[in-house]
């Protein structure tokens, strides 16, 4: 296997036209897209979108890991009609995961973090073994998908047979070209990691009874792990192309590629969830970050993304279900209404799927003696405004924990698009706000495929885009075109 990230041998070829193939899996759509870098500047574009999400069974919620992997082959297929192609890499949502036998089979099917399988485990987990030595250990938020509780909740038939646990994206690496690995940004995702070490936090497992001989060895964003497969290439008609690692974890890849200049900046990857966040070069692990349940994952280039996770636009497209709306005027019509009730985004009430979640949100302000919003306008207002303040909220806290002042706010993904989100945000946090890029996560895949250094593909990001400014005010949203 190659080494990890030929930076040397990359680095002063990042103005040569090459392209690569970023695979983008996200909890609600897929995407297959062909990145060409050329001049230095990067050109994105998706050739194939699918949709995602979870399939019930018997009370229990799987990811169609099959029907994706369908999808990425015909992503491949129609990428293939493009040229010359140097590599493919794949990044996905966090903490979900196959488990592999000893012929390296999938065992069972991959659940889903939203499973209700995992009712009550974190709870017994964190019984067991008690917060402040879970979080010493590992730095993590605690969350009750984490990966730790998925394998606490693991049939102990699977586990016995079990040879190897690899993550979503390296289930898919695998399948590309034979090699089984877990790449770092995801690893850190699992909760049984060791952010100081670097290695896993295998006592954790152990103090559970739980196998740690399937943790895979872990590699570094950039890592090449060889040729696609002569199946995979046979039925996608690539030759010769290599399966390059991103930051496999979808948020490293959009941080990896925020378009930040200097210090004191934070960013928010706003989609269905919103992650809050700054870059520190060493993880931050105290009472205080334990108390505020902040998160210590790791990034590209040694760095650390302390944020924390809040509940995103995934409340309002769950209310959208029920309505059938289109975004942008729901969006625009929110923006033209007053704001006044707040949720709380974070109450585990708006976790489960369900198209009566504005029954939820009304319920919430009825109970904490708020107006209740009535329309969709309004109950949409009231989640965006509850989003912004939550978001500000996070940013104080960021900035006390680490000594760090932040003056900007970098927004990126599906939600950088929505103005009145951003324009919310810098009024609530007092910051000016930067939005964009849209495609922050594939450009970040595909950069680290190119072998770009964290300050290259920042400077890319920044020459291949037009980005918002959305400075504090408390009137009428106001955006500043910039390049």
């Amino acid at each position: 296997m190659a080494s990890q990230n030929q930076s040397n041998q990359n680095s002063h070829e990042t103005h040569a036209t090459r392209r690569f193939i970023a695979i983008d899996l996200g909890a609600s759509s897929g995407r297959v897209a062909l990145g060409t870098l050329d001049g230095g500047q990067l050109h994105v574009e998706i050739l194939h979108r699918f949709p995602n999400g979870g399939v019930p069974v018997r009370g229990q919620l799987y990811w169609d890991i099959l029907g994706l992997w369908r999808e990425v082959l015909y992503g491949l297929k129609l990428a293939s009609r493009h040229g010359e192609i140097a590599s493919v890499g794949v990044n996905s949502w966090a903490v979900d995961y196959g488990l592999l036998d000893e012929r390296g089979d999938l065992l069972g099917q991959v659940h889903h973090y939203r499973s209700p399988r995992l009712s009550g485990v974190m709870e017994r987990v964190r019984a067991q073994l008690s917060d402040e030595r879970i979080y010493d250990a590992t730095g993590i938020q605690f969350l009750p998908f984490n990966t730790l509780y998925q394998l606490a909740a693991e049939a102990p038939e699977h586990l016995v047979r079990a040879q190897t646990m690899v993550m979503v994206p390296d289930l898919l690496h695998f399948w590309l070209c034979g090699v089984a690995v877990t790449e770092r940004t995801n690893a850190s995702s699992t909760q049984f990691l060791n952010p100081r070490t670097g290695a896993w936090a295998t006592e954790l497992l152990e103090a559970l009874e739980l196998p740690t001989a399937l943790l895979p060895r872990i590699v570094e964003a950039g890592t090449v792990l060889g040729e696609l497969s002569p199946e995979v290439a046979r039925e996608t008609g690539l030759q010769g192309i290599q399966v390059t690692l991103p930051a496999t974890h979808d948020t490293a890849s959009a941080v990896a590629a925020v378009p930040a200049e200097g210090q004191g900046w934070a960013y928010v990857s706003s989609g269905t969830w919103s992650l809050v966040g700054i870059e520190t070069p060493q993880p931050i692990i105290t009472p205080r970050t334990r108390a505020e349940n902040l998160t210590n994952e790791a990034g590209v280039g040694g760095t650390t993304r302390l944020l924390k996770n809040v509940m995103g636009l995934w409340i309002v497209q769950q209310c959208n279900q029920g309505w059938g709306l289109e975004y942008g005027e729901l969006y625009a019509q929110a923006q033209a209404v007053e704001g006044g009730p707040l949720i709380d985004p974070d109450d585990a009430r708006f976790s489960p799927p369900g198209a009566d979640m504005p029954v939820r949100v009304q319920n919430f302000c009825r109970e904490t003696g708020q107006a209740v919003p009535q329309t969709p306008t309004e109950i949409t207002r009231c989640v965006l405004d509850s989003l912004a303040h939550r978001t500000a909220q996070i940013l104080d806290v960021l900035e006390d924990v680490s000594g760090q002042p932040v003056s900007t706010v970098h927004i990126v993904g599906g939600g950088s698009q929505i103005g009145v989100l951003n324009q919310l945000i810098a009024d609530a946090s007092g910051k000016t706000v930067i939005a964009g890029p849209v495609e922050a996560t594939l450009m970040g895949n595909l950069l680290i495929q190119a072998g770009a250094s964290l300050s290259e593909v920042r400077q890319i990001v920044r020459d291949s885009c037009d980005l918002r400014t959305f400075l504090p005010r408390q009137s009428a949203p106001h955006a500043v075109e910039s390049r």
